[in-house]
């Protein structure tokens, strides 16, 4: 099962907002013995947001999309999740409950009114319009409900909202591939060696542990250290140790100076 993270917004790329979420996503995911598969950012543009899902309904993969279900003319996420499956919009009947009890309670505040007809409540029922054939996912801050459809999940882009909505579905949907198969990481420093002559090497590790994945972040000395690579394998810990070791044994035997980062879980 692959899972991959849609994060929407123009102010992420303009630089206007920081994004907040990918971080979030994969501390909330390593919490549960899972990972991402993939990540994309998009502007709020309408169909690049349906070519985008289109592809991703049609993968197959369990997707999170966080921003533009709100009801202005720059959320565009619901549509296009509509336009992707060839699906109406219509009014879902729990969210359309949800968003009367948040009104209601905007109005004891003295913040509108609860009468469900005005032009300005009519608009907030718009935020529990989804493609039909939708499920809602629930939001402990403020009831305004997210949408699933086709294991994709869409859920606000403010974090406060977003993050406790996407916990719920990965407790709630997800539970039972929690830690299905515990992964580990072990990497090592390798001084005095081009990362061209290491690759044969990592190429051989592959090879012998289909499950593993090599991987090589080159430094050109940040730091106060020389230049190195750091050399890894990531993957089920049941083959761990004997690709880490194979691993280890390569590097050492490519003549530049071993420094072991140590395990990680």
């Amino acid at each position: 099962m692959n899972f991959g993270l849609i994060i929407i917004g123009d102010e992420i790329l303009s630089g206007k907002r920081q994004d907040k979420h990918f971080a979030r996503v994969v501390e909330l995911m390593t919490a549960r013995g899972l990972s991402l598969s993939w990540v994309n950012y998009l502007g709020d543009d309408r169909a690049r947001l349906v070519e985008t899902l289109r592809a991703s309904f049609a993968s197959g993969d369990v997707v999170f999309s966080c921003g533009g279900i709100g009801a202005t003319p720059d959320d565009h996420t619901r549509q296009a999740a509509s336009a992707a499956l060839g699906v109406p919009l219509v009014l879902h009947p729990e969210a359309a409950d949800l968003i009367a009890q948040r009104t209601a309670e905007m109005a004891r505040d003295g913040k509108g009114s609860a009468d469900m007809s005005t032009p300005e409540n009519r608009q907030r029922l718009k935020m529990g319009e989804f493609p039909e054939g939708s499920e809602i996912i629930p939001n402990p801050f403020n009831r305004i409900p997210g949408f699933a459809i086709r294991n994709h999940f869409f859920v606000p882009g403010f974090p406060v909202m977003a993050w406790p909505m996407l916990e719920w579905v990965l407790d709630h949907r997800f539970a039972e591939h929690h830690h299905r198969m515990p992964r580990g990481e072990r990497s090592l420093l390798l001084f005095d060696v081009p990362e061209s002559a290491a690759t044969p090497l990592m190429e051989a590790v592959e090879a012998e542990f289909p499950d593993v994945k090599v991987f090589s972040l080159p430094s050109v000395g940040e730091g106060g250290r020389r230049r190195h690579i750091e050399l890894g394998v990531k993957g089920p810990l049941s083959v761990l140790d004997a690709a880490w070791a194979r691993l280890e044994a390569g590097a050492r035997a490519l003549g530049g100076a071993v420094e072991p980062v140590g395990p990680a879980a």
